[in-house]
């Protein structure tokens, strides 16, 4: 095998066609279309093997990056640039190529299982594809291929996003409301130029792409000199320019501020550049940012896009640039790509271009000066089928040994959205700040450019108590922070409510819904890109913590939306595709699978999913009290509290039919009826069955909070009875079985068979005078979980796998029994830590960030399944922000050693703090 050329990563461009310096001198460029006017160096690019041998060991090596700065081989570590985060060269990549799990990767003998479903489901799938012309909310047929390319998203909750990759490019696209783009615009770059003494010496776009359009551009960056660092909601991108003396570091940044319920909802990013001139001449330096307007697929095709400057001056700031204004229905916006003018700077830009044309007009003139020619004007609307882009550049002096800032914003305004049914107009969140006319571009720039530095001392003083804890390892730092990621990328929306939108009727016994919602709005994210279902309940049960920690209030009106869904019902019958069953939509007083598609009109119509008839799944109602419970321990809100003790009450009592022997424990149906959708259990189980101690136990908290002492003896009742059973029908000595049928699969170790602990744990319960389970027996399944399901797969490399045979062979009775499911894993780690098993906990977790985010390229798009080989599941999916379960287990770890007994030298006895509700939420955030 030869050596691969690293001025083409991958883009399979002959070595014979590249401009690129993979010899020793540096090459100068000089496009034929600009008739040689200008001389233009390009990056000296050796090959790592002349290089790596003088390499100084450690000259960029942040904690624990592993093997993905291995290829890097510049000594420049940018400017501030963290230690601690998810750090790549740009020129790694990744080996291992996984496929998206598929029919063919089903057993002979699961596929004959379900082989009802099958035909069933590509039966609707063509009813919704080619008759109805609609996207189905699980696309099994065609789903999203494998891309190890993503980085930190941009924009904040609830107003879309935008995703820029690790390499630099623009790349996934989420602005109408939970519908994904993936699609790189080659476009939307950055371009740098370096001119000393009046003359252009360098100019590079910062992309190793090579496309076929815009082909007078200077493309191949070589990536051996840059590396990317994320520690979300921040990301930096170090490029150093060899032969230049320059370094550049690109800090991207998106207000994303833990209990800020205003900022957080801004459709915007910033990008900062700190450019570095370690030589000991002056230079000029500009930037270019060039952005198309639209993706350039179906939504751009009717034209009639156009483009036009703008400056806007507030308060002594001045920021200027580009408005690109995309009126196609049904959401229309504008798309604002923004500079802030300094005393030091130069603002310049040219309002439209080709982006499918060689490109020459625009290279030539930012080479021919360093600045764009800035016509004044807005651009002639666009004619079908023809694309425009627009550009702007920010030009500063940069003294010898100096250092020069140029700061960017990316900002959209579609303050008003339908849905895929296009039946209600819905307002986003940030229009309650900046308006619904669709004209806020402008003053959302200018907000962001003035804004940022705050933002970024918040942003610090929320994540440095973590990362300055040498007591964690350098991993989790970027785990915890960087699986935020998906709060605002998860397909989110973040509405405001009308109150006469409300129902009087279902939320008279709530006084305190239409104060949340009013005040908060509404929100919701899906439970994958993948998996089109708005805030599906057993699965936000494990990402919730993330919600609840951070943006308590939205949690709060997400519980107040599923009250009301719970209350509601819709008796249209449709057949259920697993079963084929004909059965009501949603039936009263249970809770919805979800609260509805994004591509029909959620909240409105619930319940999306309609693999099973989830009135019958046995963990909704109880992982709805359980929320609720912790939800009000960790907030100490009463009057949620209150609100909400009716609906407990309900769906308990909707519950109850599922005890059909009276013992106090409730009973499987026979088929998979809960989260583990494609895992059938019978009889009493230790994952339902857990869930439902704990839910009763948690029952008998609120009635004495509620002084509703006949229903407090009711489930102490119950409690007392259902313990007993647990523990004979399913305690074996090392764990809980994993159900009672005469199956072999019913002795599998599941590694969530203590999730019901885990919830009392994090609710305060679960020990001394409110203990469920017995600890000793906790401990020892919590053990045996590790010995088997995580150090006996894998190599103990890969998390736990969900299901493992007592002799240690994972249990492939099922299509999800032998996946690992990484939301799961860190809720399972949370335990760990709880039960004061932490370094299990974190060998645990660590198994599961180092697979999807070093070993398979899944950063930023954590999948909710992998197997042991070959396949992943559901990519950038709701469950992995349960790690933020192991971060609040951590905190009551301390919070509990803070309040024993401590001897101080001088001082004798001292009793630490004791927390209640409310401070078990300390040091989450500053405020």
């Amino acid at each position: 095998m030869g050596t691969q050329d690293p001025g083409n990563m991958g883009t399979g461009v002959p070595a014979s066609e590249q401009i690129s310096c993979a010899k020793e001198d540096p090459q100068v460029y000089c496009p034929e279309e600009t008739g040689g006017t200008k001389d233009v160096q390009v990056t000296d690019c050796k090959s790592p093997e002349d290089n790596r041998p003088q390499k100084e060991t450690g000259c960029c090596n942040p904690e624990d990056s592993g093997q993905l700065m291995a290829p890097y081989e510049g000594k420049a570590m940018g400017y501030q640039v963290p230690p601690f985060g998810w750090r790549i060269c740009l020129a790694h990549e990744f080996t291992e190529k996984r496929k998206p799990f598929q029919a063919n990767n089903v057993s002979l003998r699961n596929m004959i299982k379900h082989i009802g479903m099958g035909l069933r489901y590509l039966q609707w799938w063509y009813r919704k594809t080619q008759v109805e012309k609609k996207t189905p909310f699980i696309d099994m047929i065609n789903s999203v291929p494998l891309r190890q390319i993503y980085g930190c998203p941009l924009g904040g909750i609830g107003g879309g996003t935008i995703t820029r990759g690790w390499r630099g490019q623009f790349c996934r696209w989420q602005l109408n409301p939970g519908m994904y783009q993936h699609r790189t615009v080659i476009a939307d770059q950055f371009t740098v130029c370096l001119r000393r003494e009046g003359q252009t010496v360098y100019q590079q776009v910062l992309s190793l792409e090579r496309p076929s359009v815009l082909r007078s551009w200077n493309w191949g960056l070589c990536g051996y000199f840059a590396f990317y660092h994320a520690l979300y909601p921040r990301a930096w991108t170090v490029y150093q320019l060899p032969g230049q003396n320059v370094t550049l570091t690109c800090r991207q940044i998106t207000p994303i501020l833990p209990h800020d319920y205003q900022d957080s909802s801004l459709p915007v990013g910033v990008f900062v550049w700190d450019v570095e001139n370690e030589g000991d001449e002056a230079l000029d330096v500009s930037i270019m940012f060039s952005m198309q307007n639209g993706l350039g697929g179906g939504d751009d095709a009717p034209g009639g896009l156009w483009n036009e400057p703008f400056c806007l001056e507030h308060g002594g700031e001045t920021v200027q640039g580009l408005l690109l204004h995309h009126p196609t229905l049904p959401n229309p916006y504008t798309m604002a790509v923004a500079a802030r003018v300094t005393a030091d700077t130069t603002v310049t830009h040219i309002t439209a271009f080709d982006p499918d044309s060689t490109g020459q007009q625009v290279w030539q003139d930012l080479l021919q000066d360093g600045q764009l020619d800035s016509p004044a004007g807005q651009s002639t609307p666009t004619q079908k089928g023809v694309g425009i882009a627009g550009a702007v550049c920010v030009s500063s002096k940069l003294e010898p040994r100096g250092q020069c800032r140029l700061e960017f914003s990316l900002a959209w305004d579609m303050p008003r959205i339908l849905f895929g049914a296009k039946g209600q107009v819905h307002y986003r969140r940030y229009t309650r700040f900046f308006g619904q006319d669709g004209d806020a571009a402008p003053a959302l720039s200018h907000y962001a450019l003035c804004r940022y530095a705050e933002w970024e001392e918040r942003i610090s003083a929320w994540q440095s108590p973590v990362l300055d804890d040498r007591s964690l390892p350098a991993w989790y730092k970027s785990a915890l922070f960087n699986e935020l990621y998906f709060l605002a990328d998860g397909g989110t929306v973040w509405l405001e409510v009308r109150e006469d939108s409300l129902p009087e009727e279902l939320g008279r016994n709530m006084c305190h819904l239409c104060p949340t919602l009013r005040d908060y709005g509404r929100f919701g994210y899906l439970e994958g890109q993948e998996y089109r279902m708005y805030n599906t309940y057993d699965v936000h049960f494990y990402a919730s913590f993330a919600l609840i920690m951070l943006w308590p209030k939205l949690e709060l009106s997400l519980q107040y939306d599923m009250a009301l869904a719970t209350l509601r019902e819709d008796l249209t019958r449709r057949r259920y595709l697993m079963s084929g069953v004909m059965a009501p939509v949603k039936r009263r007083n249970v809770i919805p699978h979800d609260i509805g598609d994004p591509d029909d009109e959620p909240w409105l119509r619930v319940n999306a999913y309609l693999i099973h008839d989830t009135a019958d799944w046995k963990d909704l109602n109880l992982k709805f009290v359980l929320q609720v419970y912790r939800d009000y321990y960790l907030t100490g809100d009463q009057n949620f509290l209150k609100d909400m003790w009716p609906v407990c009450l309900a769906v308990m009592e909707s519950e109850m039919k599922f005890d059909k022997d009276h013992d106090g424990l409730i009973e499987n149906g026979g088929y998979a009826d809960q989260t583990y959708d494609g895992w059938v259990t019978t009889g009493p189980s230790a994952y339902c069955g857990g869930l439902w101690l704990a839910a009763v136990a948690v029952m008998v908290q609120m009635a004495a909070l509620c002084g509703a002492q006949d229903i407090q003896d009711k489930f102490s009742s119950i409690l007392h009875r259902g313990q007993e059973a647990y523990e004979r029908l399913l305690w074996n000595g090392r764990y809980y079985n994993y159900d009672s049928s005469s199956q072999p699969q019913s002795r599998s170790v599941m590694s969530d068979q203590c999730a019901g602990q885990w919830f009392l744990k994090a609710c305060g319960l679960g020990e001394g005078e409110t203990e469920v389970f017995p600890t000793p027996h906790v401990v020892r399944a919590l053990q045996t979980i590790f010995e088997l399901n995580v150090q006996a797969f894998a190599g103990g490399a890969m998390g736990a796998v969900n299901g493992m045979q007592p002799h240690g062979v994972p249990d492939k009775s099922s299509v999800q029994s032998d996946e690992v499911w990484v939301g799961v894993v860190y809720g399972l780690a949370a335990t760990m830590i709880q039960e004061g098993l932490t370094w299990e906990g974190f060998q645990t977790a660590e198994g599961c960030y180092r697979t999807v985010w070093e070993r398979l390229g899944l950063a930023f798009q954590t999948p909710e399944a992998y197997c042991q080989q070959r396949v992943f599941r559901s990519l950038a999916y709701m469950r992995p922000l349960s790690i933020w379960a192991m971060q609040l287990a951590l905190q009551q770890q301390q919070h509990k050693k803070a309040s024993r007994p401590k001897v101080e030298q001088g001082t004798g006895l001292r009793i630490g703090p004791m927390f209640g509700p409310k401070e078990a939420m300390a040091n989450v955030s500053p405020e």
